[in-house]
């Protein structure tokens, strides 16, 4: 089965993708975690996504699409993926699905994951991780016992530059931008299904999974 998760920053997508895999026991694919590993291998696709962030550009969409085309298709994803932070633009998938359309293997299901911007806002904002283990705190949901400072070693928390209030507020505006007109799109194409994303996490988890089963 191939999924594709969509939802904002915040909303879960990677640990979703991450439980979603393993229970179709299919490969997760996440964009940042490839992009990562391209980059760390100095590949061809690698370096040159390393120039455009070197000089402060966006990654183009042929570049990322390339780099994800070819790791879907790679052995442990014949039985199929879930994708995690790809696509991101109108064109991303367009290109995924004339490659995947190609193959004889199109999308089975789209799961958009919906929370507002007021529930994710803080979900990312309150967000500490320790340098040197790290361990990710939140001060309201797992907050450390010991304020600013990591359980296990005690070094100093840290906020990444993501979750900064003033980066948080441009992503969210970059995702409704260019991310959230792919939930027009899925459903035009008869593929998306939406769940509720304020929820516990087994809860959102077992509303994904019923998605995927409705799914043909």
């Amino acid at each position: 089965m191939r999924v594709v998760l969509l939802g904002p920053p915040g909303a879960g997508k990677g640990t979703q993708a991450a439980r979603l895999a393993e229970a179709l026991r299919v490969v997760h694919l996440s964009s940042g975690d490839i992009l990562r590993a391209e980059r760390a291998a100095r590949t061809r696709l690698g370096q040159e996504a390393q120039r455009y962030m070197d000089s402060g550009a966006l990654v183009p969409d042929e570049v990322v699409l390339e780099m994800m085309a070819g790791r879907m298709q790679s052995s442990d994803a014949e039985a199929g993926f879930v994708l995690d932070g790809f696509p991101r633009t109108i064109p991303q998938a367009e290109g995924l699905d004339r490659r995947l359309e190609a193959a004889h293997r199109p999308i089975d299901r789209v799961v958009n994951i919906e929370v507002s911007d007021e529930v994710v806002t803080p979900r990312l904002t309150g967000r500490w991780s320790c340098p040197k283990d790290g361990r990710v705190y939140h001060e309201q949901y797992s907050p450390p016992k010991s304020a600013g400072t990591c359980d296990i070693c005690g070094t100093a928390l840290v906020r990444r530059r993501d979750d900064e209030p003033s980066v948080v507020r441009q992503r969210l505006a970059t995702y409704h931008a260019e991310t959230k007109p792919l939930i027009d799109y899925y459903r035009r194409r008869g593929v998306l299904a939406s769940v509720n994303g304020d929820g516990e996490i087994d809860v959102v988890f077992e509303s994904i999974r019923a998605a995927c089963r409705g799914s043909g």
